[in-house]
């Protein structure tokens, strides 16, 4: 049942559907990006997601493999986007990393999702075609 909670929260993200992702998340939900920045709370990570959905419109999680113990679930797999969906012909502004993604259950949502991933290729992307 955790296990599937965490994938319904992948699915959601995959489906960039925000509302879907918001009502997978605990009241006092947390997340952890790959450089250990913190947001908090439903509404902050709304807005969060949204702005992460305009500049990365295709972004998905591929998963791999699923461990379990507890309430924490650990998501082993990849993350891939287009910078602002403008693929060129040399797709520049397409980026695929190794991802690792740790979510902590609480009443069958999620409290907190953190992700473990190199970001370097999306950070070198985006100040490269910085519009």
């Amino acid at each position: 049942m955790k296990r599937n909670t965490a994938l319904d929260f992948v699915a959601a993200i995959n489906s960039r559907n925000v509302d879907t992702i918001c009502n997978l998340m605990t009241d006092n939900h947390l997340f952890i990006d790959s450089q250990g920045n913190k947001l908090a709370g439903k509404d902050t990570m709304k807005h969060a997601w949204q702005g992460y959905f305009e500049m990365f419109p295709d972004y998905t999680i591929e998963i791999a493999e699923t461990l379990e113990n507890e309430n924490i679930i650990v998501l082993l797999g990849y993350a891939e986007a287009t910078y602002k969906n403008l693929k060129t012909e040399e797709n520049s502004k397409h980026w695929k990393v190794p991802a690792a993604f740790r979510a902590v259950i609480a009443e069958n949502k999620i409290k907190l999702w953190q992700v473990y991933a190199d970001n370097s290729p999306a950070f070198n992307i985006i100040n490269k075609h910085h519009d």
